[in-house]
């Protein structure tokens, strides 16, 4: 039986070896990660030190397995909170200031109030004092602007702005999957 079972976690990478998702890092339990494994889903680039038994077999954990199967990305990704505070690099629009998910709202640029519409367009990352400031008003009112021009991002977009977000926990095995088109150093 494993000691700590929360610490063996499995990196997914697509068929084209690249993660699926950087921010959330995409991970697979061990116990998925097996199961993937035993029923020919995925190769096994990396493993674990760590083994587990059953009464006829024993298996290293993997530590990167890459889909055999190819998954294409959405072209459009969702319009949720999360993906807003993505796309805006977890940053307050109107004063940059980065911070956690739980101090940052949502600011409609143009206000409800005033025709403004829930939109990739219209919605902005925002730090509640801000928030507060601009209220109902119009930019212009409060010379209050965003510091970019809000827009739908590509899913490419926000990969690489969640790339700029690591995980607490990276394994070494898992470097050469996560950094693999960075310039490498002399």
């Amino acid at each position: 039986m494993l000691s700590d079972s929360q610490h063996f976690p499995a990196l997914v990478l697509n068929a084209d070896f690249r993660p699926l998702s950087y921010f959330p890092l995409s991970l697979w339990s061990w116990q998925d990660a097996i199961k993937a494994v035993w029923l020919d889903r995925v190769s096994v680039l990396s493993e674990y030190d760590e083994i587990v038994h059953s009464p006829s077999q024993e298996v290293r954990l993997p530590s990167v397995i890459a889909l055999k199967d190819y998954i294409p990305t959405a072209r459009r990704p969702a319009f949720t909170r999360f993906n807003v505070f993505l796309r805006d690099n977890f940053s307050c629009q109107y004063c940059n200031t980065r911070l956690p998910t739980h101090d940052l709202t949502f600011d409609h640029v143009i206000p409800r109030s005033k025709g403004g519409r829930t939109t990739w367009q219209n919605v902005v990352t925002a730090c509640s004092p801000c928030n507060l400031m601009k209220g109902s008003y119009m930019p212009h009112e409060l010379r209050m602007y965003p510091s970019r021009t809000p827009q739908q991002p590509s899913s490419w977009e926000l990969q690489e702005n969640g790339r700029s977000f690591p995980p607490n926990y990276l394994h070494e095995s898992w470097r050469d999957y996560l950094y693999w088109d960075s310039e490498l150093e002399n």
